[in-house]
This record gives structure tokens, C-alpha cells and sequence, in this order.
């Protein structure tokens, strides 16, 4: 990998993809859809594109270039995927349900909460370590630090001190610092979830009435049993993963190709869990009706 080219502003959720909740605005103004902020719920929402929306700062800072072109490789044989849904026709081209299934993993992995599970797995094995050392190794501690430093440690407090300073410069502490742990692990989840998912078939869904709406993580773990819906679990613990693909559709990885409509009862919980999963934004179209949808969704949102 090459750390050549930077992209700074990634989005996390495609901007293809977010394209597909606009509409076209006043002169002038482009395609433009309603970024709504989950944490400012009384605030004006005012009118954006897709490119000021659903990105953040350096998700990736390690050979952010080539992530970006790996990602592009998915998001550039969408819109020929969208296309035949749009049409009636999503399995008529076996590639295009690929494609699809593709960009459900890109949007489960490349989220908020994957780098979220990532920080704290690394926080974990840390701590791990340095208990691991400091409680196991008190003795080859003692000779480390004597021959490094001189000194010769005997409380728990100077030798845990000196086992964070190996940890800390060591080589996976420093990948993890500059970003290149995380974009090795993120690129090996994709192709992992990816492979795994290979044999689930895709369902395309679109509401009796009503619209959908797409949360900043917008590819979801669902699993619906006796005890109603969860979300968020892994994906080896899921039924299915879903995905919003603008007003009319969402699919949903499941046994069998298909597609159906589903009555506006599953659409307003499909739209509650974009707004529960999501880390601050939810987005939707501007002619939709969702403001006090999304509203009483804060409501629920808040004693989560």
C-alpha cells in the first residue's frame, strides 16, 4: 500500500446512494435532500447535497487513496443496479443482486460503528497485554528496564509505567497511532463479511405507503424473533442485514431473490431503526413528510 495519495473527506455513506433521497432544488441549487441532526433536533435542517453529506474527516488517515478506490470499485456499478430495481427488473442481470449485496457489506463495514468496534478491540487487547505483563513478566520487566534505563523498578506503579512505554512503541501501537492498523483491518473485513454473505440472496422492499428514510450507518444487523426486533448484533448472529437505496426501496440480504411490498407498520420500524442506529444524521427526501417521524424518533432515541 501506498500512502501517496490522501483523501480526506470520505464518505460513509455513498454519495450515490444518498443521491437517490434528493430532489432537484431551485435554480442554481442542484439535487438536494433534508440532512436532519439527531442531536439538534429543534435546529433548521437546512437543504444540502449529497456531497456535504454523510462524510467525515480522515475515517481512514492511512493510504486513505487506494481504501477510497477499492470502495469506488462497488459505488461505480450501482447506479446500472439501481436502475433495473427502479425498473421492476433487480434479478434479471445476476450481477446487479452481487452488486447490491456488495454495497450492503461496504455500508456495514465501512461505518461509525465498525471503527468503533475496531478502536475498542484494540483498547481491550491493550489492557490485556499490559496485564498480561505487569502480573505475569515482574521479573523480565525488572531486567528490561534495568538494561534500558538503569533504573531498578520495584513497585507495581514504576514497573506498570515501564510496560505502557514498551507497549506504546511497539509496532502495532504505532500502527494503530498512524491509522495503518485500522486500514488493514478494515479492508480484511470487508472481503471476510463479504465472503460470508456470498450464498444470502437479496430482497428488494418497497413500502405500501410511506417513504424510507437512510440513517449515517445505514447498513444494519437485524434479527426479528418472539421478542421483536434487535439490531446491531454481529453478522454471524443476524437473520438479515438491510439497507435503505432511497424513498421506494430497501433491501434486505435473505433466503430466497424476491421482492414485495411491506405495509407502512414495517416501514415506520425499518425507519426507527435507521434513526437508533444512526451516530447524529438521518437523511430523506425533501418532499417526504418525515420531519415529525423523525422528531418522536429522538424521543425514542434518547433513552436508549
Amino acid at each position: 500500500m501506498s500512502n501517496a495519495r490522501k483523501v480526506s473527506r470520505q464518505h460513509l455513506v455513498s454519495q450515490v446512494l444518498l443521491k437517490r433521497f434528493t430532489m432537484l432544488g431551485a435554480a442554481g441549487s442542484g439535487w438536494q435532500l433534508i440532512p436532519f441532526d439527531l442531536d439538534h433536533p429543534d435546529r433548521h435542517h437546512k437543504l444540502k447535497g449529497p456531497r456535504e453529506c454523510g462524510w467525515i474527516q480522515d475515517f481512514v488517515a492511512f493510504d486513505s487513496g487506494s481504501v477510497e478506490d477499492l470502495w469506488r470499485q462497488v459505488e461505480n456499478q450501482a447506479r446500472e443496479a439501481f436502475d433495473a430495481v427502479d425498473a421492476g427488473t433487480p434479478f434479471d442481470n445476476p450481477d446487479h443482486a452481487e452488486i447490491l449485496r456488495d454495497l450492503v457489506v461496504l455500508h456495514l463495514v465501512r461505518s461509525h460503528r465498525y471503527q468503533k468496534v475496531h478502536r475498542d478491540a484494540f483498547v481491550k487487547v491493550r489492557e490485556d497485554v499490559l496485564h498480561g505483563l505487569t502480573q505475569g513478566y515482574t521479573d523480565e520487566l525488572r531486567r528490561v528496564a534495568r538494561r534500558e534505563t538503569g533504573l531498578h523498578l520495584t513497585g507495581p506503579q514504576a514497573l506498570g509505567a515501564f510496560a505502557e512505554r514498551l507497549i506504546e512503541s511497539s509496532e502495532p501501537a504505532q500502527d494503530h497511532v498512524s491509522g495503518k492498523l485500522f486500514r488493514v483491518s478494515i479492508e480484511e473485513m470487508f472481503q471476510k463479511v463479504r465472503a460470508k454473505v456470498a450464498s444470502w440472496q437479496l430482497e428488494v422492499i418497497s413500502p405500501q405507503q410511506g417513504q424510507f428514510l437512510i440513517g449515517d450507518t445505514p447498513a444494519i444487523t437485524l434479527r426479528r424473533d418472539n421478542g421483536g426486533t434487535q439490531y446491531g448484533m454481529a453478522v454471524g448472529d443476524a437473520t438479515t442485514i438491510v439497507l435503505p437505496i432511497g424513498p421506494y426501496h430497501l433491501i434486505a440480504l435473505g433466503p430466497q431473490n424476491r421482492t414485495f411490498q411491506v405495509p407502512k407498520a414495517l416501514v415506520d420500524e425499518l425507519n426507527a431503526v435507521q434513526i437508533l442506529a444512526a451516530t447524529r444524521y438521518v437523511y430523506f427526501h425533501p418532499r417526504s413528510g418525515l420531519e415529525t417521524f423523525v422528531n418522536d424518533g429522538v424521543r425514542a432515541r434518547s433513552g436508549r
